[in-house]
């Protein structure tokens, strides 16, 4: 492949993942038929081991964000219902969960702290303001990484499409090369016969 044609691989999207190289015109990336056996096995190559990974990579992070934002958005809901009640109010009767097939009742009278799970095995405990803050937050990054994750799978399809177009173009090129070169040799025996048998002067 061709500098030229490397140097088309610079750009990059706003996550820094590489645009595919765009064939306009075949000869940029080869000279030669002994050159596109090469450069079709670099094309498949990253569209496998490069944006297909990614986009499968993608699809998790994308998968989990999914999963994560409506428990986010369940607790700040919570967080400001609590928020919302009056010091006078009485006191509420839930239940909550302690394992999958188990739930306990409790009561819960007005407060001004809540304790939030930070993940492994972490649980700290928050005024309500600051709790609803940082609840806010978190939600608002889960939902631009899941926006972001959705921009980048849509990007990585539109490099896969390109990437099986390059492919094409290139096999086509060359199947274009191969009956150049069978008909050239069968053009001059065809010119040598029609001479033989024009009549002289």
């Amino acid at each position: 492949m061709s500098a030229k044609a490397q140097s088309k691989d610079a750009a990059t999207n706003p996550r820094g993942i590489p645009y595919a190289p765009f064939v306009d015109k075949v000869e940029d990336y080869v000279s030669s038929r002994a050159e596109v056996d090469g450069t079709m096995k670099s094309f498949q190559e990253m569209i496998s081991s490069k944006y297909q990974f990614m986009e499968v990579n993608t699809q998790r992070r994308a998968a989990g964000l999914n999963e994560k934002i409506p428990d986010i958005q369940k607790t700040l809901d919570m967080v400001q219902f609590l928020q919302s009640r009056k010091p006078s109010s009485d006191p509420i009767e839930t239940t909550f969960e302690l394992n999958e097939t188990l739930f306990a009742r409790a009561e819960i009278p007005p407060t001004d702290e809540v304790y939030l799970w930070l993940g492994a095995n972490v649980m700290l405990a928050y005024p309500i303001g600051e709790a609803e803050s940082l609840l806010e937050s978190k939600l608002s990054t889960a939902q631009g990484s899941l926006e972001n994750c959705e921009e980048d799978l849509d990007f990585l399809r539109e490099q896969i499409t390109t990437l099986e177009v390059a492919t094409a173009r290139v096999y086509n090129w060359e199947v274009t090369m191969k009956r150049k070169e069978k008909k050239e040799p069968g053009e001059d025996e065809a010119d040598g016969a029609r001479k033989k048998v024009l009549p002289n002067g």
